[in-house]
């Protein structure tokens, strides 16, 4: 069966990395990824379980590369994953499937050409934390997911957020990873954010 999330605009596809104008089908193995994401001038003093996380979006595809080192443990985790974006705007942000790799199989696909991006995600139940690095540094964004649509329309965005970027593309790990600096700081001074380094 098509999946109406799945059918986002011929743009949206191509900012995502992947090839416009094909239906995608979602199954047993896709799952509804709901999202909110908000901007925020820097991170918030208590948070928890800090993790480093590299991920890679790989040329011509909407699949994502992701390594994830667990900094207490000294562990590491490597999924590959595939987002189709929604065809409208919202905290349903469309189709997600992630797959779970070993080391030998991550390190075959990390050769592969892409855009790369890293940064480091830290717990403040229930959101996730990520302060970002070079070329990105000063970029801190917070995510919340979501199960039924009720909580994600229902959420109250944090007090400390500077403004709500679920709806601009710009925000997006896959654009992201392709953002000059330059780029990055004008667009963070639309929102009155200038980080201390600029």
């Amino acid at each position: 069966m098509t999946s109406y999330l799945s059918h986002g605009s011929a743009s949206d596809r191509e900012e995502n990395g992947g090839p416009a104008g094909e239906p995608i089908r979602d199954g047993q193995y896709a799952r509804v990824e709901r999202e909110r994401r908000f901007l925020l001038a820097a991170p918030p003093s208590e948070v928890a379980a800090p993790r480093r996380i590299i991920d890679r979006y790989l040329t011509g595809t909407r699949l994502r590369l992701r390594r994830v080192e667990h900094l207490h443990s000294g562990t590491s985790e490597f999924k590959l994953t595939q987002k189709i974006p929604a065809s409208h705007p919202g905290p349903v942000r469309g189709l997600i499937t992630t797959i779970y790799l070993s080391r030998e199989e991550y390190d075959r696909l990390v050769a592969l050409p892409a855009a790369g991006l890293s940064k480091t995600r830290a717990s403040a139940p229930p959101l996730a934390i990520d302060v970002f690095d070079l070329p990105l540094d000063g970029l801190v964004l917070a995510e919340a997911e979501f199960g039924p649509d009720e909580d994600a329309v229902g959420f109250r965005p944090p007090r400390f957020s500077v403004a709500e970027v679920t709806d601009d593309a710009r925000f997006a790990g896959g654009r992201l990873a392709r953002t000059s600096r330059p780029e990055l700081l004008e667009w963070l001074a639309e929102y009155g954010v200038r980080p201390p380094s600029a």
